[in-house]
Parts: structure tokens; C-alpha cells; sequence
């Protein structure tokens, strides 16, 4: 905007000469010399007419603005194809763009400068950003830093790279920060339940970024959110408005907060090392009350007032009880009925063999869902590779088959008879574990079932005396109707001993 009026002003209101006036409104002499020749040409008189503004003035003076018109007839190009050009493929150039269009117009076109030009004045118009007004109390934003922050191991001194938690409010730009181990979903909710107590209550929404930890499946329109990361809302009655994809401007607060946090802490901290992640969070909490009390530039107060004033007020209280950390995760069952969690196993009725169930993990319990209610609660395991299981699970089969005691077994064999009682307790007792032998038993019960239980109780007779305690040899005994010879003499080797295969006892004298 020229100065025309305001050289008019001091030259003839105030009688100064054209040096003071082109020092006092930051322009050459030779301007102000211009402006007053053309005024005095004009024929107009000073004071000027009421409802003579700038514009008309400067067009009064300098007339119309003028428009080559050579440069009316040059065909524009598509800055819109150009923009998505420069997009979709990130090694073309303006350059190429303009040598294409010109090719396509070698009358009639703009120079390489003037098309750069234009395209930057035709992108200013379209890439307008509405400035955000925040009520206070409304929002939080939330995000990981990009920066990391080494964390040594005393004994090693292998360095673990810690992640940064950034939050600020929306309305008091009030931040906090705190180091994580990593960005996983647990870290990702605890930095959240510290956050509100920090704050000393819970804002209206919560506005995170597309990660993975608060958006199970992103969508402009209506984004999932993680099953594990929606309870904790429901529990602190807030609402979450992810960012949408690829728009960092809908965070803006949280992103210069990041900004300022790898500034004013990672940076702060470069010379310092540190061999826990408590001594970490120790040093950014005293960093973070001091960010907070830095006096702003360009307004009246602080993080910390300002948060004080408007932001605090609004905030609604945080619930009786803090947020019960649950990890909520999908699983397939096993064709056991057994879903694994963190290397333990948990029983779900059997009738959801092969079907997707949700688990609801928390530090005490473990909880599985199927379509929406849920189907076993367990208390969970301490001790990997533990398999919890409810008896009510099982199929009746299954049942009746754990609720048989080594006893029982024996008790079954002792009305075949005392041998066949004897040789029960001998398979159970040769394992580890007696439910190793349980089948062993069954089949010798069949067998009792095929040759008669007084063949049964002669064959377990043979076997005990010949040291071949197995279901194989009594089967082998059966089928050979050995039962039906007499028993060798006590010290007398058994039939068969004299194979050429079998050394015999003399061979180790």
C-alpha cells in the first residue's frame, strides 16, 4: 500500500520538508518528490473531499492499473494438475513442469519466472488454514516426540532409547511430558491416566495422532478405536477425535508443544546420563514446570497462569477410583480350548474351538469376550507356561476322563483280579505322571473285555513273573496264548531265552 496520504498529511499539515518526510514514512525522496507532483497534477485540493480514501487516490493519481495485454491472451496452465503433480511423483520439478508447458504452448506462454509465480500466488489462494479457537478445558492433544533419549544400563552400559509422551491443553498450550520405554499401548495409557493427574482433571476430548495405540483402523469419517484405549475414555468420560491422516495441522497445539519439548528438554538434557527411566522422568518433570513458567512473547503470562486462569476451572474432576490397566488383544482358540496370553493358557468353553475371541488383560485377572460377552474369567497366571483351566469347560468326555485317580484305575483292575491290580499299579507308578499311563490301563481293560478277565488275570500273572510290564507284552501274551502254558520255574529263564538274539546271563560273566 503506497503512502500518499500520509506524505500529503506532513507536507501540508505540518509544513515538512521532503527530507524528513521520506525519513520519517521510509521512503526515497525522489518518491515523495513523485507523490506531490502528481498530486498538484491531479488538480485535486488539500484537504481532500470526504469519502476520498487511499484507493481512490492512488487511482486519481496513478490511474487505472494497467494489464499487458499480451500477457491476458497467454493461456494459464492447470495449477491444480501442477499440484498434483509435484505430489504424486516426488522427482518432478517445477522446471519440467514449465518446459512441458511450453512445449504444449510455444506461442503463447509464461517465462519459468512468471510461472513460478503465478502457481505460488494460485497455491496461497487455495491453501488457506483456519485459525483454531479453543474453548478452555475442551481439548488435549497428545503425541509421541519424534526425539529419543538414551537410557543406560549400569552393568552393561548399553543405551535403550526412551520415548517422549507429549500433552498439551488446547486453550493454555499447558504442557507435560514424561519418558517411556517404548511406545507401546501400556506406556501409551499410563502416559495418559499420569497425564490427567498431572492436569488435576480430565478435558472434554482427547486428540491423538493415527497410531497404532489409539486407532486400530484409520478412517477420515469414523476411525476404530483400540478396544484398550476406548475403556480407558469410557472411564475417565472423555472423548477421543483422532487427527485425521496426514493432517498435522489438526494438532497443531500438540506438534509446537512438541517442538518445544525436544527444545527445551531433549536438548537440555544432551550432556546428561542417565541409568533409569524414574531418574529420567525426574529431571523432565523439573524441565517441564520450568517450560511451563517461561513467560510468553507475545502475550500477557504464562503456560502455567494461563492454564491457571481459564483451563483449570473448566476441567472436570477425575473419577474415584484410577483406571485399571487392561491390554485388550484378539486371539484364536485352540483346538484344545485354550487361548494363550503372555506364554500361559486359559480355558474357554469348548464349544469355541477355532473361534476369534477378544481378551481383556489386566495386571490381576484375564478376561475373554466373544461377540461382545464374555465367555471365562481367569485369575492370571504367575509363572509362564501354566495352563489355567475351569473343569465346566471341558466336553463331558474330557471331563470323566481327568476325574479319574490313579486309585480308581486300580480299583477297576482289582475285580479282574490281584495280578492284574498289581501290574496297573507297576505302568502308573514307571512315569513321572500318572495320567502318562492312564491309557495303557485302558487298553488292558479292552483286552479283558476281548479275551475274558480270567485270561486277563493269567496274562498279568506271566508278565509280572517274566518282568514285561506293558500293555504290549500282555496283548503279545494273549495273542500267542501263552496264558494257557505254565509258568517257568523261578529261576528259570523264560520262554524264548534261548534265541540267538538273546546273549543270556552268562554273557556279562
Amino acid at each position: 500500500m503506497r503512502k500518499i496520504h500520509e506524505v500529503l498529511r506532513l507536507h501540508f499539515d505540518l509544513k515538512l520538508p521532503q527530507r524528513q518526510i521520506a525519513r520519517a514514512e521510509k521512503l526515497s525522496q525522489s518518491t515523495v518528490h513523485e507523490y506531490l507532483r502528481r498530486f498538484e497534477e491531479s488538480g485535486l485540493k488539500w484537504p481532500l473531499a470526504d469519502g476520498c480514501d487511499d484507493q481512490q487516490l492512488e487511482a486519481k493519481l496513478f490511474g487505472p492499473e494497467r494489464v499487458e495485454a499480451s500477457a491476458a491472451t497467454r493461456p494459464l496452465p492447470d495449477f491444480a494438475q501442477v499440484r498434483h503433480e509435484l505430489t504424486a511423483h516426488r522427482h518432478t520439478t517445477l522446471q519440467l513442469l514449465w518446459e512441458e508447458y511450453r512445449e504444449a504452448h510455444p506461442e503463447e506462454h509464461y517465462s519459468y519466472p512468471s510461472f513460478c509465480r503465478h502457481y505460488e500466488e494460485w497455491r496461497g489462494r487455495q491453501d488457506l488454514v483456519m485459525r483454531q479457537q479453543h474453548r478452555a478445558g475442551e481439548k488435549l492433544f497428545v503425541d509421541w516426540a519424534g526425539a529419543k533419549i538414551p537410557v543406560y544400563d549400569p552393568r552393561s552400559g548399553e543405551a535403550q532409547p526412551a520415548a517422549l509422551f507429549v500433552a498439551a491443553m488446547g486453550a493454555s498450550s499447558y504442557t507435560y511430558a514424561e519418558a517411556a520405554e517404548s511406545q507401546e499401548l501400556e506406556h501409551w495409557i499410563g502416559a495418559h491416566i499420569r497425564t490427567f493427574e498431572f492436569l488435576g482433571g480430565v478435558p472434554e476430548l482427547v486428540v491423538p495422532d493415527n497410531t497404532k495405540t489409539a486407532v486400530s483402523k484409520p478412517c477420515r469419517y469414523e476411525p476404530d478405536l483400540n478396544p484398550t484405549y476406548q475403556e480407558m475414555a469410557m472411564h475417565y468420560g472423555v472423548g477421543v477425535v483422532p487427527a485425521r491422516v496426514r493432517k498435522p495441522r489438526d494438532k497443531a497445539t500438540v506438534e509446537a508443544a512438541v517442538q518445544v519439548a525436544q527444545r527445551w528438554i531433549v536438548a537440555a538434557l544432551r550432556h546428561r546420563k542417565f541409568f533409569s527411566l524414574a531418574d529420567l522422568n525426574a529431571a523432565i518433570a523439573e524441565l517441564v514446570e520450568k517450560l511451563n513458567g517461561r513467560p510468553f512473547r507475545k502475550r500477557e503470562g504464562c503456560r502455567k497462569s494461563v492454564f491457571e486462569e481459564l483451563d483449570r476451572p473448566a476441567l472436570r474432576p477425575l473419577p474415584a477410583a484410577r483406571y485399571d490397566q487392561s491390554i485388550w488383544s484378539k486371539a484364536v482358540v485352540n483346538i484344545d480350548y485354550h487361548v494363550q496370553v503372555d506364554h500361559s493358557f486359559y480355558s474357554v468353553p469348548y464349544t469355541l474351538a477355532r473361534q476369534t475371541v477378544e481378551v481383556r488383560a489386566t495386571p490381576a485377572t484375564i478376561e475373554i469376550f466373544h461377540r461382545g460377552g464374555r465367555v471365562a474369567s481367569h485369575v492370571r497366571a504367575r509363572k509362564p507356561n501354566t495352563p489355567v483351566t475351569l473343569a465346566e469347560h471341558r466336553p463331558k468326555a474330557h471331563q470323566a476322563h481327568v476325574a479319574w485317580p490313579p486309585s480308581r484305575l486300580v480299583d477297576w483292575a482289582r475285580k479282574t483280579g490281584l495280578f492284574t491290580a498289581q501290574l496297573f499299579q507297576q505302568i502308573l507308578d514307571r512315569h513321572p505322571h500318572p495320567e502318562m499311563g492312564y491309557r495303557s490301563c485302558l487298553g488292558l481293560l479292552r483286552l479283558g473285555e476281548k479275551y475274558g478277565p480270567k485270561r486277563l488275570e493269567t496274562a498279568c500273572e506271566r508278565a509280572l513273573v517274566t518282568g514285561a510290564a506293558s500293555y504290549k507284552s500282555v496283548k503279545s501274551i494273549l495273542a500267542h496264548a501263552l496264558d494257557t502254558e505254565p509258568l517257568p520255574a523261578t529261576g528259570e529263564p523264560p520262554r524264548g531265552a534261548g534265541h540267538d538274539n538273546i546273549r543270556g546271563g552268562g554273557y556279562y560273566q
